[in-house]
């Protein structure tokens, strides 16, 4: 994982707040990733005084905190304002919500205004794949998390939307996903402890070409980051989408497939130190496929 210059911070978060209204009626993928995320924390024999949910969108792995540990502090941090308002409720429930909810942090990912040492855990379901220093990212999970805290993320790998690569005509660069094991040497570079990761492929279809391309728009997901990207699509250029999605077609219906990246890491409770005093950090070994 390397700082990714050519992703333009402004205009993802520019993406999210326009789509912010609809997102959760197309964020299907999102909540079933959370969903499976969350179940990993069953696992996991701790009570969080304090979480975060790092790149909380509307809030839903917040949310599912908050029901896991009731006495738990949780905190919703997002870069986009327009996605954390989304996701309260309507003015006839704010009281009874106010008084159980998660608390809202408008702020980048990549400096979160939290004390060091100050949460237990760390969770970020699909979030840290749209940070163009996910390094630095990293170091700041790292610098929020007490010793022994957990961080807990999901993210998508670079087989995402092959389909979508492969039958596009002209396709400028892809949007950069980082492989599982990348994912995992990062982890280790930044300090933390036994990283464990995982690896699996969902695949949604569609009616046609245009449900699909819908809702990424609607969830976000077609924010383009490459200045080659910029600029209106004409239908001759749909018409040459639909023509190469002809390959991947299931029963009259088109396929997406979504390699999903799932991982968790600790903050080592206390470093060893070597005699020039570079700290010398444990970790299982991983089984590459």
């Amino acid at each position: 994982m390397t700082e990714l210059a050519f992703i333009d911070p402004r205009r993802v978060r520019a993406r999210f707040e326009r789509c912010a209204p609809g997102y959760d009626a197309a964020a299907a993928l999102a909540r079933e990733v959370a969903s499976r995320m969350i179940e990993r924390l069953d696992l996991v024999r701790m009570q969080p005084a304090r979480a975060l949910d790092l790149g909380s969108g509307t809030g839903g792995v917040a949310r599912a905190l908050l029901q896991r540990y009731p006495q738990a502090q949780v905190i919703a941090l997002d870069f986009s304002l327009s996605m954390l308002r989304a996701g309260r409720p309507g003015r006839p429930s704010w009281a009874a919500w106010r008084a159980r909810a998660p608390q809202l942090l408008c702020a980048a990912m990549e400096r979160v205004p939290l004390a060091d040492s100050s949460c237990d855990m760390v969770c970020s379901n699909l979030a840290i794949e749209w940070s163009a220093a996910p390094e630095q990212l990293l170091r700041e999970v790292r610098r929020v998390l007490r010793r022994g805290g957990l961080f807990m993320f999901s993210t998508l790998g670079p087989d995402t939307l092959r389909e979508l690569r492969a039958a596009t005509p002209r396709a400028g660069p892809a949007h950069p996903l980082a492989d599982m094991h990348d994912v995992g040497d990062a982890l280790v570079r930044e300090g933390f402890a036994d990283p464990v990761m995982e690896v699996e492929r969902l695949t949604l279809t569609y009616p046609d070409v245009h449900a699909l391309l819908r809702e990424l728009r609607a969830s976000g997901c077609a924010a383009r980051t490459a200045p080659q990207a910029r600029g209106l699509r004409g239908r001759e250029w749909l018409a040459a989408i639909e023509r190469g999605y002809a390959a991947f077609a299931r029963d009259s219906r088109v396929s997406a497939s979504f390699e999903v990246v799932y991982g968790h890491a600790w903050k080592p409770e206390a470093p060893r130190v070597t005699d020039d005093g570079r700290a010398v950090v444990r970790f299982s070994p991983r089984l590459r496929p």
